[in-house]
C-alpha cells in the first residue's frame, strides 16, 4: 500500500511531532525574577547584570529574566520561600541563618533554600556627618543613627553587632530605619548623624554623601567585632581602600560578609543551570558591569560564603567545568 501525504499533511504532522517533543520554538516562555535591594545599592547592579546575561540566551532557553528592587536580603529569602521570587541576593550571614534556623529565622529554617554562587565582598560601612564629631562607632551613642530598613540584611547585621556590644537601639537618640537610597540624603540634610550599611564598593550610596557633604567613613573595630568574627564563619575582616571616596584619603578597617545568589529547591534544575552558565560563560563581561565585580574568581564564587546546599542545577555546571 502506498501512503500519500500532502504538503499540508506533512506540515500538520510536523507540528504535532514538534508539540509532542516539546520543541523550544513552541515551548511556553518562562519568567524568572531576581530580588535585589535598593536601586543605589550593588545588589540591584548584580541583578541587572545577571538578567542582562541571561536574556542574551532567551531565544535558546525561553527564559525571560527581570529584576525587582526589594527591601534586601531578609525580604528576598522570605520571598523565595513563598515562591514570589525565583532568585535573590542575600548576605552570606542571612543565607546561613535562614538555612540553619538561627537569629531572625530561629525556628523557621527553610529546608528548600539553595545556594547558587557568591559574588562580591560586602564590608559593613559606617558613614558619619563630618560635623558630628565621630571618629569611632561608640561615638554614635546618644546620636541620630540609621540602623537599616526592615527586611534588609543591614538591619539584621546591625542588631547582631549592637547585641554583641551590649547596646540596643535605645542607645541612640534616634534609631532611624531609612532605606539605603534615602540615608545619604538624610545625612547631608542633617536629619541623621550616621548610618550603617552592608554594601560592595564602590557604591553610589557612599559616593554621593562623601562628595556632596564631606561625610566621613568610620572604622568598625574592637572587641565586639573580634568576637563576632571568631564566633561566626560568615564574617571576615575587611578594608575599604583609602581614596576610593572623596574626603576619605585613609584606609578604613571594618568587617563584613559576601553577597550571594540564592534560590529554592523548587526552581527547576534547567533554569538554575542556564542562569549559572550564562553568568560564568560571560564572566569577563559580568566583571566589567560594576567595579565591585572586578576581582571575582570562579573557584571562590562556587565555594565561599555558601552555607545552604548548592542547587543541583548549579552543581551540574560546576562539575562540567571541573570545579567540583
Amino acid at each position: 500500500m502506498t501512503i500519500r501525504m500532502t504538503t499540508t499533511g506533512l506540515a500538520v504532522a510536523g507540528l504535532l511531532a514538534l508539540t509532542a517533543t516539546g520543541s523550544p520554538a513552541l515551548a511556553q516562555q518562562k519568567f524568572i525574577t531576581i530580588g535585589t535591594g535598593g536601586v543605589t545599592g550593588v545588589y540591584y547592579a548584580v541583578g541587572g547584570a545577571l538578567c542582562r546575561l541571561m536574556n542574551k540566551t532567551r531565544a535558546q532557553t525561553n527564559i525571560r529574566c527581570s529584576v525587582e528592587s526589594t527591601g534586601g536580603s531578609v525580604f528576598n529569602v522570605n520571598a523565595i520561600k513563598t515562591g514570589e521570587l525565583e532568585f535573590g541576593l542575600s548576605q552570606s550571614d542571612i543565607q546561613y541563618n535562614a538555612a540553619k534556623g538561627e537569629a531572625q529565622f530561629k525556628g523557621k529554617a527553610d529546608p528548600d533554600l539553595r545556594a547558587v554562587f557568591s559574588v562580591h565582598p560586602e564590608p559593613f560601612t559606617v558613614l558619619a556627618r563630618k560635623e558630628a564629631g565621630v571618629t569611632k562607632f561608640t561615638d554614635f551613642k546618644g546620636k541620630r543613627f540609621n540602623v537599616g530598613n526592615p527586611g534588609s540584611g543591614t538591619l539584621a547585621s546591625m542588631e547582631e553587632l549592637l547585641k554583641q556590644m551590649g547596646w540596643t537601639k535605645a542607645d541612640f537618640s534616634m534609631a532611624a530605619e531609612l532605606k539605603a537610597d534615602e540615608q545619604g540624603t538624610a545625612l547631608c540634610d542633617n536629619k541623621i548623624d550616621g548610618f550603617f550599611y552592608g554594601v560592595g564598593h564602590p557604591s553610589a550610596a557612599i559616593q554621593d554623601p562623601t562628595t556632596a557633604c564631606g561625610a566621613k567613613l568610620v572604622p568598625l573595630t574592637g572587641p565586639a567585632v573580634d568576637a563576632l568574627i571568631k564566633a561566626h564563619p560568615y564574617y571576615a575582616k575587611a578594608t575599604i581602600p583609602g581614596g576610593m571616596y572623596a574626603n576619605n584619603p585613609n584606609p578604613t578597617e571594618t568587617y563584613g560578609v559576601l553577597a550571594t545568589v540564592v534560590t529554592s529547591a523548587k526552581v527547576p534544575d534547567n533554569v538554575v543551570y542556564d542562569l549559572v552558565k550564562a553568568t560564568f560563560e560571560n564572566l569577563d563581561e559580568f566583571k566589567k558591569l560594576h567595579p565591585a565585580f572586578a576581582h571575582l574568581d570562579p573557584k571562590d564564587m562556587v565555594t565561599k560564603g555558601l552555607s545552604a546546599p548548592l542547587h543541583p542545577g548549579a552543581i551540574k555546571y560546576y562539575k562540567e567545568k571541573g570545579w567540583m
